[in-house]
């Protein structure tokens, strides 16, 4: 047992005698070796406790087993109580995820505030094994595939490399005392039922099942490691960046071996599936359009690229009325700017993308903005007069689907476009020589 520990701290690079770890102890037998492998090698630490309140006096007694036993090795001791099944219902989640979410957070708390270097958790051999079957069962990647960690940030869980058979002789061997958790014998919970009746049927065909998994995991690790560096140079070459917006160009994935793995790798941190990588490679081939959604994100494929934005809040207002032609105007994520004055000099008969200047005679107000509609037509400036749909202008502009959800149009009060807001303006709307008031409109922050 003590050669699986320290063993693990010497291929970590670990130096606890001088890294105060802070140990997370439930009191149960694994905990508690762990607690006493650092007594026994002389290293200074601290004891947190959970006290989940699931098992009721029983619970209590957990609390004040661990509080002794730290006090009897001179360990500093803390605790805290959760109200794990509120937070559960609360947030939708099982009551082992509940406990999960509370207690690390709490365990880095203390870490940071009295300068623990590590927190010490007590999972070993048999419960990698078991985090891998459950993921396996789950559907799972090949980080899935690799069990527990041995050291994540500032997480170490030290007798990772030791099966339960050596800690519980240990236990045994030093006289150790534990508290036993009634829950663990059932086969409620899905990791009992795999570690009830699912991994005995494998140790049948191998009696050194935990051995050959540690060092598959360490294999399967390695293997992850080196995918994801390669994966992440071909990421930084693939997208593409644009204001709100991401591009993945169509053709660098149907040129490259595995797609839908790539793509994967790609949109798993906006939140889509593997299943739904593999329907947006499927559908790379058809027509374009096509949406695709995630919590947070929604992707269009384009006709030459893969668009990604982040869902717009339902809160953005759609249309506004504008009753004089000054001051500042908010919209969606843009803002209006109107400016009245004498036609001279100081107001320029051009206009820009950004910036137009019209006529304040031929204005009836109150003008409006909303969103353009498929009917919508206008006469563009410098087409003498002639009518287009702005359909078929956002089809010369080659613009995606995002694009044209984005437009906003400005209207006089008879309904005529002055402005297709940042795209092109209404010929009818021009300076003429003969103008004495003019009125700029500028847009910004629009995309």
């Amino acid at each position: 047992m003590l050669d699986s520990f320290l063993t693990f701290i010497n291929q970590q690079g670990l130096a606890p005698e001088r890294e105060i770890c802070l140990l997370a102890v439930s009191g149960g037998v694994d905990s508690v070796v762990l607690m006493h492998l650092f007594h026994k090698m002389g290293w200074k630490a601290g004891v947190a406790h959970c006290n989940f309140g699931l098992r009721g006096e029983e619970s209590e007694g957990d609390e004040k087993f661990v509080k002794e036993l730290a006090a009897h090795y001179g360990f500093n001791f803390y605790s805290k109580s959760f109200d794990v099944k509120h937070f559960a219902k609360q947030h939708s989640v099982s009551t082992q995820m509940a406990a999960r979410e509370l207690r690390y957070p709490w365990f880095e708390e203390i870490r940071q505030q009295q300068g623990y270097r590590w927190i010490a958790t007590a999972h070993h051999a048999n419960d990698s094994l078991e985090t891998l079957l459950l993921n396996l069962v789950r559907g799972t990647g090949l980080p899935g595939m690799t069990g527990i960690s041995g050291k994540y940030n500032y997480l170490i869980r030290p007798l990772l490399l030791a099966k339960k058979e050596e800690i519980l002789a240990c236990a045994a061997e030093h006289g150790l005392e534990w508290r036993e958790d009634r829950s663990n014998d059932t086969d409620d919970y899905k990791r009992n039922l795999i570690r009830h009746k699912v991994i005995p049927v494998f140790q049948q065909l191998n009696p050194s099942l935990e051995r050959t998994f540690n060092v598959t995991s360490e294999r399967l690790r390695g293997a992850n490691s080196l995918l994801n560096e390669f994966l992440k140079h071909w990421k930084a070459a693939t997208i593409v960046t644009r204001q709100n917006e991401i591009r993945i160009s169509k053709q660098s994935l149907l040129s490259a071996s595995e797609p839908t793995y790539r793509l994967c790798y790609l949109l798993e941190e906006f939140g889509f599936s593997y299943q739904q990588a593999g329907q947006i490679v499927a559908g790379l081939h058809g027509i374009s359009g096509r949406k695709f959604y995630s919590v947070s994100h929604i992707l269009l494929i384009d006709r030459t690229d893969l668009i990604i934005k982040e869902k717009v809040s339902n809160d953005s207002v759609a249309s506004l009325e504008i009753h004089e032609a000054a001051g500042t105007f908010q919209l969606d994520d843009f803002s209006i700017l109107f400016l009245a004055g004498e036609s001279d000099s100081d107001f320029p008969t051009i206009n820009s993308k950004d910036t137009i200047i019209v006529d304040a005679s031929k204005l009836k107000f109150p003008l409006s903005i909303k969103k353009w509609t498929l009917g919508d037509v206008f006469q563009p400036f410098g087409m003498k007069g002639k009518k287009k749909k702005l359909s078929d202008l956002f089809i010369d502009l080659k613009m995606d689907r995002f694009q044209k959800e984005n437009i906003y149009v400005l209207l006089n009060g008879n309904e005529e476009v002055i402005w297709v807001i940042g795209v092109r303006s209404d010929e009818r709307y021009r300076v003429e020589d003969s103008a004495t008031n003019v009125i700029t409109i500028s847009v910004s922050n629009k995309i």
